[in-house]
């Protein structure tokens, strides 16, 4: 008998409801949008009269959730100059995803047509990238996918792959933000020139979603995640009796978040599908995604990397596999490349709780914009890229914001401070470096 726990976005315990600890309050939400409501007033539809503090750790303790991502969007482009269209605009090398899978010889499985799905040949891993002005600054960030071969996909009736047969063209993909989606259309489109490549908006056709939390597996896809693996027509090892696990019987399946392993699965599914691995009781608000972000310092979309301003290297793209070094030319490279190697980035994006004078975390509305300052000096160090609850993101001088006994406030807040988190996932070097030049400084 499997025991499982209803989670419901945000549900805490109702203190004045008469519940067992294993007893949660439904509450129903709209879908999140960025921009759609004030902090405050949600807040106070999700919290009732528990902290946040509470929600934030439950985010673990519940297990694995999956949330259905309504603020993004997805494109897809296809036509023969795709790859390489895209290869000389976005900061990452998408390459990868236009290799082909290896052909099966005449003696193949495949040629059996056994009427069970199997592993799938090969299926490259999305990539995460963004599109940057002429002068370096962000833009909008893209996940890439490279859609199922129908050649590897079961018919409906699941006795043999389709029959239909792939052009050889590559066709793709991609999770964007959904309140930029015409306008991410109309700047790629200014790009196409006499580029062959369609773009379309197939946000009707597919969802992204995101799978994560506490105990989701990131592990070898071959062997330690099956829910990772994929499933359609192809060789390799049985998994017929875990299909329902691993993917859909067309060939859509779930990956490893491509910007670090830890953030859980993601993935592209057909929006009149419900994808494997979420169960009914596991779904939740997206809301309770956008806090496990927060949490780990990871901005996401338009609306909290500032479109047109932001430094990507100063939002840690190069530590989220945002960025190749090595592909060559591409929109607002020169700038990027030029602070990479000089190796001095001061600010970083970085998650912080708001404590009050106690220490204890508080929930308010913040926004963003809004000036931290150090109390001591009252020197401005950074700015509030985005608050949920008593968890933000801010992108903060570094080297103030870790020295040691730094006490740091919002402007004119003296109340509400600033407790900044380094995340686990930053390489050692990132603060180092700011402090080998600080005491470089003071000698």
């Amino acid at each position: 008998m499997i025991w499982r726990r209803h989670f419901p976005p945000f549900s805490l315990p109702n203190a004045n409801a008469n519940q067992t600890n294993n007893q949660l309050s439904i509450q129903t939400m709209p879908p999140y949008s960025p921009r759609s409501f004030p902090l405050r007033s949600l807040f106070s539809r999700l919290l009732q009269h528990s902290p946040l503090s509470t929600s934030a750790s439950r985010l673990t303790d519940a297990g694995p959730l999956a949330s259905r991502l309504s603020s993004r969007a997805v494109l897809r482009f296809s036509g023969p100059d795709t790859a390489k269209y895209l290869q000389n605009l976005l900061t990452n090398d998408i390459l990868p995803l236009t290799q082909s899978p290896p052909q099966a010889s005449d003696d193949d499985d495949r040629a059996s047509y056994m009427s069970t799905p199997n592993v799938a040949l090969y299926r490259p891993p999305p990539v995460y990238a963004a599109l940057l002005t002429p002068q370096g600054r962000f833009l909008y960030d893209f996940f890439l996918y490279r859609p199922p071969p129908v050649e590897e996909m079961l018919n409906r009736s699941g006795s043999g792959p389709m029959k239909k047969e792939s052009d050889g063209e590559v066709a793709l993909l991609a999770d964007v933000d959904a309140e930029f989606v015409d306008e991410i259309l109309s700047t790629l489109k200014r790009y196409r020139l006499r580029s062959k490549v369609e773009i379309e908006n197939a946000s009707d056709e597919f969802s992204c979603w995101q799978h994560f939390g506490g105990g989701v597996s990131t592990a070898n896809p071959s062997s330690e995640e099956p829910e990772a693996s994929s499933i359609g027509w192809g060789t390799g090892v049985d998994r017929a009796a875990e299909s329902s696990a691993q993917g859909t019987e067309y060939g859509w399946q779930w990956f490893t978040d491509p910007r670090l392993d830890f953030l859980g699965l993601r993935g592209i599914f057909p929006s009149n599908t419900t994808p494997p691995l979420v169960e009914a009781d596991k779904e939740t608000d997206e809301l309770n995604y956008v806090l496990w972000r927060l949490i780990k310092g990871i901005a996401e979309g338009s609306a909290e990397i500032p479109k047109g301003e932001a430094i990507p290297l100063e939002y840690n793209f190069a530590g989220l596999n945002a960025i190749s070094f090595d592909k060559g030319c591409y929109v607002g490279q020169e700038l990027i490349a030029r602070t990479h190697h000089r190796g001095v980035i001061r600010k970083r994006l970085t998650p912080f709780r708001l404590v009050d004078a106690n220490g204890e975390e508080v929930e308010e509305a913040t926004s963003p914009g809004s000036e931290i300052v150090d109390d001591e000096s009252g020197k401005k160090i950074g700015t509030v890229n985005k608050v949920l609850g008593s968890r933000g993101i801010g992108l903060l001088k570094i080297e103030e914001a870790f020295k040691p006994a730094a006490r740091l406030s919002l402007k004119n807040r003296e109340d509400l401070k600033i407790e900044v988190v380094k995340p686990d996932w930053w390489p050692a070097e990132w603060i180092q470096v700011q402090d080998q030049q600080h005491v470089a400084a003071s000698t």
